[in-house]
């Protein structure tokens, strides 16, 4: 019998699909070198640009000024605004199956980097009102003023869900967010396509999930 009791999720990059495919043909649209985005947010990445519009410490003309500052010390001048609605993904519909079904046998939780939207950069279809309901509690950065891989916010969400760490499950499309939830004594599975990390899933929670 599985010792799991919660599963917390990442939201873009695992429910939805990542952001990244959309910043490869935004960088070949616009001859930037390859993975140059990353690049950016992979720089000062506790106190950047990126790091301060996911704790609403950058409004969205902050943001964009700073990111393009940023950009522009790498070799290449990128606005801010231009970025934002590159990560509106597309949901994958196997993961949301599995998280309800997950969600009738124990708690499921979610943990997202996010930043308060306005009218010129929305998330788009990153976020549906219908899925987040599947979560038992939601914890996004923008309203925590905590960013992952901050452990703290991690400990926020095995309080909430009253589970101890190493009766979880974490999963996320990045390996800098998961260690410090490995670190905590959870199990992790760092997303990729849907079908292997469902079966990574699959063979932790003891059911089937599609």
């Amino acid at each position: 019998m599985s010792s799991i009791e919660a599963v917390i999720w990442d939201f873009g990059g695992v429910i939805s699909s990542s952001p990244f495919e959309a910043f490869a043909a935004f960088e070949r649209s616009r001859g930037l070198p390859a993975d140059f985005l990353r690049t950016i947010n992979a720089t000062n990445p506790h106190d950047n640009a990126w790091a301060r519009l996911e704790r609403s410490e950058y409004d969205h003309a902050q943001f964009d000024a700073a990111f393009a500052s940023e950009s522009l010390a790498l070799g290449h001048e990128v606005r801010g605004a231009d970025v934002l609605p590159l990560l509106s993904g597309t949901i994958r519909p196997e993961m949301v199956e599995a998280l309800r079904r997950i969600g009738e046998r124990m708690k499921t939780g979610c943990i997202t980097n996010n930043f308060t939207s306005n009218d010129a950069a929305t998330p788009g279809s990153l976020y549906k009102r219908d899925i987040m309901a599947l979560f038992h509690h939601v914890i996004e950065s923008a309203r925590a003023g905590l960013r992952k891989p901050d452990p703290r916010i991690y400990r926020m969400m095995t309080d909430a869900l009253g589970v101890a760490p190493d009766r979880c499950v974490y999963l996320d499309d990045l390996g800098i967010n998961l260690k410090p939830a490995r670190q905590m004594g959870m199990k992790t599975i760092k997303v990729g396509a849907p079908g292997p990390a469902l079966d990574e899933l699959e063979s932790l929670v003891g059911f089937a999930l599609r």
